[in-house]
């Protein structure tokens, strides 16, 4: 295994005055890091790390192998790239601060809302108006569970389940993204008027996904599971699940841009609660801002899932929103683009709050006393 590098943001700031010019402002967005762990893996094994701030990246690199410094460098301005715009039919996802992902799972058997909207169409559409108007900027709909031990769906019941709903959403305007990882259920989605798949196999479970996603120019999610095709949450045996997973998302990207995807097309999420224990999966949440380095917006879902229930004294999902929120804020700072979610009213609370301590903190009301 060839050495690989990784720069990982480990102080996030209140400000861009923060640390006396050290700080940086993450992906050009409301989140700001003023020191970096520039990490060298090899076999596996971390065999250096230096902690800097951002006028000592520059000598931290220099000292490494040529393909590791150009790496870094390609890394150091990923972190400070700012994305550009998703461009959706009629509506625009900017990235200059985090939106809401609606979830809507017209399914019998998904972990915290399964049987409320199948076969329900006005039901459906109903929830998906009402999280729209709450604040969400697009709707994901999914006609397949993806929890621990679902089972298998049927390609041509999920698209029964999924192309209605997604027609009448698209009719009205919204943006839409379909979760799915089987490609004749994306490619009628699209043909529904989908704009974004949402594939949490990131294109390993059907051969033909890439080529439909490529063709179509539609943007994709790559998610990161460590399992095969069938069994997502398989297999999940991680040396460092945190630099493991960069690693397998990185990969996971090569492998859409050698398939013909546009790079400003690719979305990248870490995959909480897929094949990760509890502590992996805190981990991730913990150095989500590390996944910056690899160049693409990052959607964080992690709204209900277990690792809250495990923290909570065992909260069935459905009472989980104390522990929904705080990830989300958690993922906000970090620099999250796309906040996916069950609850969106009091997310979106949740972030306007948010969004207003950052605006504040962006004014130094610090004044510097020298008669004193």
């Amino acid at each position: 295994m060839t050495a690989r590098i990784y720069i990982r943001p480990i102080a996030l700031g209140e400000s861009p005055q923060s640390d006396d010019g050290e700080a940086v402002r993450l992906v050009g967005g409301l989140s700001v890091a003023t020191r970096f762990a520039v990490i060298v893996r090899k076999t596996g094994k971390i065999v250096s790390r230096r902690v800097v701030g951002a006028s000592g990246i520059a000598a931290a690199l220099s000292g490494l192998p040529d393909a590791l410094a150009e790496e870094g460098t390609r890394q150091w301005q990923a972190l400070r790239r700012a994305h550009a715009p998703l461009v959706l039919g009629a509506r625009t996802l900017r990235f200059d601060q985090p939106l809401v992902m609606g979830i809507l799972n017209v399914t019998p058997d998904s972990f915290s809302d399964g049987g409320q909207f199948l076969d329900k169409p006005e039901a459906a559409l109903d929830h998906a108006h009402a999280m729209l108007e709450a604040g969400a900027a697009l709707i994901d709909v999914g006609g397949e569970s993806t929890r621990p031990n679902a089972a298998a769906v049927w390609e041509g019941d999920e698209a029964r389940r999924v192309v209605p709903v997604i027609e009448r959403l698209a009719a009205s305007g919204a943006a839409i993204s379909i979760d799915s990882r089987r490609s004749t259920v994306i490619e009628a989605a699209l043909a529904a008027g989908a704009h974004i798949v949402n594939d949490v196999s990131a294109l390993r479970h059907d051969a033909r996904t890439a080529e439909i996603v490529a063709r179509s120019g539609a943007p994709v999610v790559l998610m990161h599971a460590p399992g095969n095709a069938e069994d997502l949450h398989a297999d999940g045996d991680y040396a460092d699940v945190v630099l493991d997973v960069f690693d397998g998302l990185r990969d996971r990207r090569d492998a859409a841009l050698a398939a013909g995807i546009a790079r400003e097309k690719i979305l990248l999420d870490p995959g909480i609660g897929f094949g990760k224990t509890l502590a992996e999966n805190l981990a991730l949440v913990n150095a989500l801002a590390l996944f910056h380095a690899l160049g693409q917006p990052l959607l964080f879902g992690a709204s209900r899932k277990r690792m809250i229930g495990a923290l909570s004294n065992e909260a069935p999902a459905h009472k989980r929103l104390g522990g929904s929120i705080m990830l989300a804020i958690q993922a906000a700072q970090a620099g999250a683009h796309v906040i996916r979610v069950h609850d969106v009213p009091e997310t979106v609370q949740a972030l306007h709050v948010w969004r207003g301590l950052r605006d504040a903190a962006l004014t130094d009301f610090s004044q510097l006393d020298l008669s004193v």
